[in-house]
């Protein structure tokens, strides 16, 4: 199959990297290997992790539609109160982790409704599921894909591959150089990083679900491994994995989460906004996707609150360049289930249900796990700590590239590491995407269009988030298909005058901001 670029991922990378080819007349191949496009807002199920002004700017502009479309879906579709539909900045689940707190499937719909019309003109072919396998090669070139799926294999070719899979899948089977887990502060001088390169350390996966409050007991069958989960302790969590006690991510003080199942509050007066409190003191509320209070009386019996908690994480082994994956991400799975078993009975909570019908899985649980980091290539530009964190940078805020293809903002957050590590969580200023950081050093059209671009183990934790891996998608999308108009390269539009304010006129054009006004990052 052929096409003028080849996107290998679903996710909001990919996704984003697909219209924006598409918006410029170009034909896709789109791949993805679960039954959801969208990543980790879908398939993974976890809702946005959006900056402080993620309403006013940001974001790119077919971000901000994808965030209209889900507001207007529930307006459209959902039996809202009179209150919550006038509500211009409608958060249905009023959670404290995003302003746009919303069930998975809402964001399968808008996203759908988003490629439909490319679809139907044929511009667009979806090849679902299916993931790559192998890949043919010439030079510095990659010539094509082969993909798996339906009990059939596909040669996918373009003359632009881009990666959008959600661990740089395609970067080992096209021979791309990349790296993972900790780079070293003699490589990096950055403050956080460790004396030694650690490239098996990596930030813990978790595996998400859905779960509502109701009478009766529903209690799950007790997993096969809880008794190994029910006494598991990392040596830094000041408890056992499975309690309400865990390190304060920002000042790794023991501090006890509240659970608090249908409080008696009311969303509409939820101000999710992480500059003044991470939100994550009830965990119910916490990352609650449908406030029952949002809806008109009786359609909701229970709130719904997605479980993506510290007590998930997965500490055991990492599952990427490791022989064992598929057993550790088999273990993380009974994790979360353990989890719930554990709430449900010694935290006393039988009421607690599964809602696999929220996350479209057979097991209950999200049909992917979270993973928060990739294999990331190593790229022209090397985004390091020291460009964007606020200690460092004070008030002179992040770096500034000549390069910038887009926008972005979160604190520096990673989560305990399968070496051991912590919590590290440093305070960023809001910072820019240097189109350096998504152009491989040798390839010459193979892309990154997810979190496999070119940071470290530690602005990962920045630049892994909702809006900035859509910006990165649109970005490289956007590329490719300049890139295929002046019949030119990625590295020749990186070291030309010329043709990258040509680029970056097209993406100012489409509504990808390059530069963030005066603000202060937190």
């Amino acid at each position: 199959m052929k096409a003028d670029a080849v996107v290998v991922g679903g996710g909001l990378g990919g996704v984003a990297a697909a219209l924006a080819l598409l918006r410029a007349g170009r034909t896709v191949l789109l791949s993805e290997e679960h039954p959801w496009l969208g990543g980790q807002l879908t398939s993974q199920a976890v809702p946005p992790d959006e900056h402080s002004w993620v309403e006013r700017f940001g974001v790119t502009a077919s971000y901000r539609a994808l965030r209209d479309g889900i507001r207007q879906y529930y307006r459209d579709h959902y039996p809202l109160t009179a209150a919550a539909r006038a509500k211009r900045e409608l958060n249905p689940g009023g959670g404290h982790v995003s302003r746009l707190c919303h069930e998975p499937r809402v964001a399968v719909a808008v996203i759908e409704s988003m490629l439909a019309p490319y679809r139907g003109s044929g511009r667009l072919r979806v090849l679902q599921p299916y993931r790559p396998i192998a890949a043919s090669c010439d030079g510095d070139r990659v010539s094509a894909v082969l993909l798996s799926g339906e009990g059939r294999e596909v040669w996918a070719s373009a003359p632009f591959i881009l990666d959008a899979t959600e661990t740089g899948e395609l970067l080992p089977l096209t021979g791309t150089e990349y790296v993972t887990g900790f780079e070293s502060q003699a490589d990096t001088d950055e403050p956080s990083a460790p004396a030694e390169a650690q490239p098996l350390n990596m930030q813990a996966v978790s595996v998400c679900f859905a779960i509502d409050h109701v009478d009766g007991d529903h209690t799950i069958d007790k997993p096969e491994t809880y008794d190994f989960w029910r006494e598991y302790q990392p040596p830094f969590w000041g408890d056992r994995l499975l309690s309400w006690r865990c390190p304060h991510p920002r000042t790794l003080e023991i501090m006890e989460r509240a659970f608090t199942p249908n409080p008696d509050d009311d969303p509409l007066l939820v101000e999710a906004d992480q500059r003044v409190n991470p939100g994550d003191g009830n965990l119910w509320t916490f990352r609650r996707i449908a406030a029952r209070r949002n809806f008109t009386e009786g359609a909701y019996a229970s709130d719904i609150t997605l479980v993506n908690w510290p007590m998930i994480d997965y500490l055991e082994g990492p599952v990427i360049d490791v022989p064992d994956a598929e057993r550790h991400l088999k273990a993380a799975r009974e994790l979360s289930r353990s989890v719930l078993y554990w709430m449900q009975t010694e935290a006393g909570f039988p009421g607690l249900r599964l809602r696999g019908d929220v996350t479209g899985s057979a097991d209950g649980l999200a049909q992917a796990p979270y993973i928060r980091e990739s294999r990331r290539i190593k790229a022209l530009y090397t985004v390091v700590e020291q460009d964007l964190s606020l200690a460092v940078r004070g008030d002179k805020g992040a770096v500034s590239y000549p390069d910038s293809v887009g926008v972005g903002m979160y604190r520096i957050d990673l989560h305990p590491s399968t070496g051991g590590d912590n919590y590290i969580d440093v305070a960023s200023s809001p910072f820019e995407i240097p189109l350096g950081a998504l152009i491989p050093r040798r390839a010459t059209n193979l892309l990154p269009a997810s979190k496999n671009i070119g940071t470290t183990h530690i602005t990962n934790g920045a630049y892994r988030l909702h809006p900035v891996e859509w910006n990165i998608g649109e970005a490289v999308g956007a590329l490719a298909a300049f890139c295929l108009d002046r019949e030119t390269t990625p590295h020749a539009v990186r070291e030309s005058e010329s043709l990258l304010a040509d680029f970056q006129h097209r993406l100012t054009r489409d509504g990808v901001e390059l530069r963030w006004p005066d603000v202060t990052g937190y």
